[in-house]
């Protein structure tokens, strides 16, 4: 996550107090003066002149001179320009890895990892997953670790390998067929190419 500016951090301090939050309330409005602000707050003219300081240390208020007074003004280009740096920041904090290693430390879509990482424990497939796109990500896994390419396999060796993984053997082999993983032919299967797998 990348570092929070301390500009950004200078104005969530700002606007951290009931007070502070008030007289920006008022001057979104328009321009007040300090015995103005005072006045509609309720608050000591020296208090307001303290939290006026304050805003305007962190560039949320802009004073205007106009004699014998002076008048501040919201900056509300300021407030636009830390919604969108909060809007970063949360998306920078949110991102993902693209890829996280899998059960078997290869990298992997992020995605696939963690469904991995759910369901194949110590080299074993704790269940099958219900749900259809998590269970394309474990077979996908199940062919590329358990079979080879240009290879034939009688049932009764799919089944041998399959029972390695998880004890539901005849499941496991009919959706890695139903899904395209696999092709059987006369009872003999073989892993179909790799770019005909589903996605």
């Amino acid at each position: 996550m990348q570092p929070v500016d301390d500009a950004l951090l200078t104005t969530l301090k700002a606007l951290a107090d009931a007070s502070r939050l008030r007289i920006v309330g008022l001057l979104a409005a328009r321009r007040m003066a300090v015995q103005e602000l005072a006045d509609a707050t309720g608050l000591a003219p020296a208090t307001v002149a303290h939290h006026l300081s304050f805003l305007r240390h962190a560039g949320l208020v802009e004073p205007h001179p106009r004699p014998p007074f002076v008048e501040y003004e919201l900056r509300v280009g300021r407030l636009h320009e830390v919604g969108r740096q909060l809007d970063a920041a949360g998306r920078a904090g949110a991102a993902e890895p693209e890829q996280l290693p899998g059960p078997d430390g290869r990298p992997r879509p992020a995605f696939d990892a963690r469904v991995l990482r759910a369901f194949v424990s110590d080299g074993h497939l704790t269940s099958i997953p219900a749900q259809e796109k998590k269970r394309v990500v474990v077979l996908r896994y199940v062919a590329e670790t358990v079979f080879e390419a240009d290879r034939e396999y009688a049932e009764k060796e799919v089944n041998q390998r399959l029972a390695v993984l998880h004890e539901d053997v005849a499941s496991l082999r009919r959706y890695l067929v139903d899904l395209h993983f696999m092709e059987r032919s006369r009872g003999i299967y073989r892993l179909r190419p790799a770019a005909e797998w589903p996605t």
